[in-house]
């Protein structure tokens, strides 16, 4: 057995973990949920919903992680083999997001230097560029790889030599960037009406709607259902202030989702454009923006397409790292046999992803890759590994030894620890599964209901197979 690494510093931990929960869900998916979803009354249920329940879960998969020192896997396999399963979803769930979020993030890659070459220079044909982009066979492939490979040399270099070395200049990297976007939106003519649109709730604009998409957006934010916090918590000493790391992590990428829309929100409506723009948000109306900016257009537009790569690395990097720890500790590889492995595979994964957009790759009814990837782990896995994580603990892990792993056996207090423990054991389950249920019924809807069934019945394969594994 390899002696478990860990985190060299406090700082280090933190900025790695927050660097997990920031991703593309708080520059790309927050603005445009938020505006679809009426701005301020969201952001304020949404902020509920963080305090609730993403700060619970997270607090939850720290403890577990760091309870054995096990990642994913093994933090339920060392407890009861039964519950293998959560794990193993967990592993998979970090294989697909890695089937296409490096699409994605080669992208944002590509496109710093697509502003450099000057495509803030004919706004009109902005739309039209990115349609031709990531629907070019072979093209986004490559920058998919570029980004793959910058993901394989920080994992491969360990955690604290590599992933923390990383998170420690990539995340004040990002918050710079964007503080600095969001106050050249704010100094624009009319912003002041983008900041009252994320700001001030409108609480009539409220129905099950938006309450189901803050609680999603809150969930799903922080990184969690996928087995990231419970492997970074594996690497943590017992040392540790769980309760005030998870509150700081917190706190950061909810900060960075809030500075997205601020560099977002108060120029869009500047400019005049609607604030419902959808998932186009970030390659098509960002740059559109950004151009109406004129002379500092361009700079402001590279910066934040090395903001939109940063974030997306500081992700993707953690989600390879879960595929990789299951191989370092469930089959005993090198840490860069492990990496080399599990990039291969995402790598694969990935060409069909990005084929799928040019209509080439292989179909699964009518749905391509990139799609079935984020149907299963958008609607199905992350909802049902989080519900089940908090089951987990709740119900077999039980009150008593959740608290002396929080409390580092009984030398910290807490006050609300009760009612943390009761929103774990009751109320979160509850909430996590309205959202899964609600993602199923969606995809029912929007016809990818054979697709949901695939995704329940492997699910139900682990469950049934975990005592043999």
């Amino acid at each position: 057995m390899q002696k478990r690494e860990q985190w060299g510093s406090k700082i280090g931990f933190i900025m790695a973990a927050a660097g997990s929960a920031v991703g593309l869900g708080n520059i790309w998916k927050f603005p445009f949920t938020a505006g679809q979803n009426g701005g301020g009354a969201f952001v304020f249920i949404y902020l509920i919903f963080i305090v609730l329940v993403g700060f619970s879960v997270m607090l939850t998969e720290f403890a577990l992680g760091r309870r054995r020192q096990l990642a994913a896997v093994g933090a339920f396999k060392s407890e009861d083999r039964r519950w293998t399963f959560v794990g193993i979803v967990g592993v998979l769930c970090g294989f697909l997001i890695m089937g296409f979020y490096p699409v994605v993030g080669g992208w944002a890659l590509a496109y710093i230097f697509k502003v450099v070459a000057g495509l803030l220079n004919n706004p009109e044909t902005i739309g039209s560029s990115f349609d031709a982009f990531i629907t070019n066979p072979g093209i986004p492939i490559i920058w998919m790889i570029i980004y793959l490979v910058i993901n394989i040399a920080i994992v491969s270099r360990g955690i604290s030599s590599g992933i923390e070395r990383a998170g420690k200049i990539l995340m004040p990297l990002l918050l710079i960037i964007l503080i600095g976007i969001a106050v050249k939106g704010l100094t624009l003519p009319n912003s002041f009406e983008g900041v009252k649109f994320l700001f001030k709730p409108d609480f009539s604009a409220v129905d099950g709607k938006v309450v189901l998409a803050a609680l999603g957006q809150a969930f799903f934010s922080l990184s969690l259902g996928m087995g990231c916090m419970i492997t970074y918590g594996s690497y943590l000493s017992k040392e540790e202030n769980l309760v005030g790391n998870t509150g700081f992590i917190t706190a950061m990428d909810t900060v960075v989702a809030l500075l997205a829309g601020l560099a977002m929100f108060p120029a869009m409506f500047s400019f005049g454009i609607e604030p419902t723009a959808g998932p186009g948000l970030v390659f098509v109306v960002v740059p559109i923006l950004f151009a109406e900016m004129g002379g500092a257009g361009n700079t402001l537009a590279t910066l934040f397409f090395i903001a939109l790569t940063v974030a997306a690395l500081t992700s993707s990097v953690s989600l390879l790292e879960v595929v990789v720890a299951y191989f370092i500790d469930e089959r005993e590889f090198s840490r860069k046999k492990a990496t080399v492995t599990a990039s291969t595979i995402m790598a694969i994964l990935c060409i069909f992803s990005s084929l799928s957009f040019g209509g080439i790759g292989p179909k699964l009814f009518g749905k391509g890759a990139f799609d079935i990837f984020d149907l299963l782990t958008d609607k199905i896995f992350l909802a049902i590994g989080g519900m089940m994580i908090c089951l987990f603990a709740g119900w077999k892990i039980g009150k008593e030894e959740l608290l002396k792993e929080i409390t580092n056996e009984g030398t910290l207090s807490y006050s609300f620890l009760n009612i943390w423990f009761f929103l774990i054991k009751y109320i979160v389950p509850v909430t996590v599964a309205i959202v899964a249920v609600n993602g199923i019924l969606d995809g029912f809807h929007t016809g990818a209901g054979p697709i949901m069934l695939i995704g329940i019945a492997i699910i139900a394969v682990f469950s049934a197979i975990s005592k043999k594994l």
